[in-house]
């Protein structure tokens, strides 16, 4: 009896490891020699730029002090590092031997040209959503780059899930493909914008959060999420600035980088603002806006607006005067000449701190990396820099800046354990 047992549980497992093994297979297409640049049309290459800005493509594929879209770029995980690969046109480190139909199944399938799946640490997810037309866009321009030989890192992924083959399990769980299916309801403008955030751009790639297993969680889309020692905050009415991301708002964020209501765009949004969103043309940005304007569900805050704006000055000019408390003192040494705002309207070059989202969000982390580490002259508005305090500033200064913030210009609880939270950021470093 108990050999039958046995036999019949080999039996299932081999079954169920061949049933595995054709669900995960995908074959390799052939290799093709580098199509000349020449033969791509220059109005196409032009767009796939645009595109390519739109989806931060050499964000994640340029290591630091690399070539571009050379890859190397590390994208660190709960599960360990994975390296981005190289997209330049080299034949035997890029995509150089890769045909069209090869790229685009990379895109929206999440395959590689020698059939093995990709991680989704690359936003397939997302991608596949993008028209085949802009997918064709997009291989035009990344096949007329210089081509570069280099061969990224190897991840760091522990065993079994270096195993790309299991990818096929996740994607059975996690992955839907297919164009995205314009709303009848909604307008041209707003259907742009969701194609933009929901395809190129990825937005809930880092703006919603995440299960155990790495998928975004359908349930929270741009809920917020942690992000490269960052906090991404929620794109939706959970985002908890007093004033709503008007579609003004959002425009003039995603457009420059500065807000006069929510600040400037630091950490991993300033490259996604500074170097990729701006190619896409001044529509594009609108449909943007419009479309995360409507995700907030900004409009029908609009009355919040004034008031919200009135409480924020009222909250800065007391504190500017509580001259007994050790904490405003430092607060006012260091802080007050630049974020002051007289009036009774903000000023978007002196951020008022009782309206963003750093003071306002539940966790202090982007707070305490701003003190820290300041806001650099690429990242902040033209001409205007912030400087960090790491050096100057112990761990109970920045704590006790932060904390004082937070008791004098939200009505939110405290943070708890700040002097360790600046300890583990300070550990951490200024880097992505």
């Amino acid at each position: 009896m108990f050999r039958r047992i046995l036999i019949g549980l080999v039996g299932v497992l081999i079954v169920g490891v061949g049933a595995f093994a054709m669900l995960s297979w995908r074959s390799a297409i052939a290799p093709v020699a580098r199509p000349s640049p020449a033969g791509f049309a220059p109005d196409l290459v032009a767009r796939g730029e645009v595109l390519a800005g739109a989806g931060y493509c050499a964000t994640c594929h340029t290591a630091q002090g690399g070539k571009p879209y050379a890859g190397g770029y590390p994208m660190r995980t709960a599960f360990g590092t994975i390296y981005s690969t190289n997209i330049t046109p080299d034949p035997e480190t890029g995509i150089g031997s890769w045909s069209e139909a090869a790229f685009q199944r990379a895109m929206q399938q999440g395959v590689a040209r020698d059939g093995s799946h990709l991680f989704p640490a690359f936003p397939y997810d997302h991608f596949t959503k993008l028209t085949d037309a802009d997918v064709a866009a997009l291989y035009a321009y990344f096949i007329t780059r210089p081509a570069v030989r280099a061969t990224p890192p190897a991840n760091t992924l522990p065993f079994p899930l270096n195993i790309r083959a299991l990818q096929a399990g996740w994607k059975l769980l996690f992955f839907r493909d297919g164009p995205l299916t314009p709303d009848p309801i909604k307008g041209a403008e707003w259907n742009r914008g969701a194609y933009l955030a929901e395809g190129i751009s990825h937005c809930g790639a880092c703006h919603t959060p995440r299960n155990s297993l790495g998928a975004e969680e359908r349930g929270k889309p741009y809920a917020g999420a942690a992000i490269d020692n960052w906090i991404a905050p929620p794109l939706t009415k959970a985002n908890p600035s007093p004033v709503p991301w008007s579609r003004d708002e959002l425009y003039a964020y995603l457009r420059s980088g500065v807000s006069q209501h929510h600040g400037t765009a630091v950490g991993p949004m300033s490259p996604v603002v500074h170097d990729g969103l701006r190619k896409l043309p001044d529509e594009d940005i609108r449909a943007l806006a419009i479309y995360l304007a409507d995700v907030a569900g900004s409009d029908a805050r609009l009355a919040e607006i004034k008031p919200a704006i009135e409480r924020a000055l009222a909250a800065d000019r007391a504190g500017a005067g509580a001259q007994t408390d050790p904490a405003a003192r430092l607060y006012n040494a260091a802080c007050a000449s630049c974020h002051y705002n007289g009036g009774d309207a903000v000023n978007a070059l002196r951020p008022e701190l009782a309206l963003n989202s750093a003071v306002t969000l539940s966790d202090p982390t982007n707070l305490i990396r701003v003190i820290l580490y300041g806001v650099t002259a690429p990242e902040g508005a033209p001409g205007v820099v912030m400087p960090g305090f790491a050096a100057g500033f112990s761990d109970a200064d920045i704590a006790r800046i932060a904390g004082y913030l937070r008791s004098t210009r939200t009505s939110g609880p405290a943070w708890p354990d700040l002097d360790k939270a600046v300890a583990t950021i300070r550990a951490q470093g200024n880097h992505e």
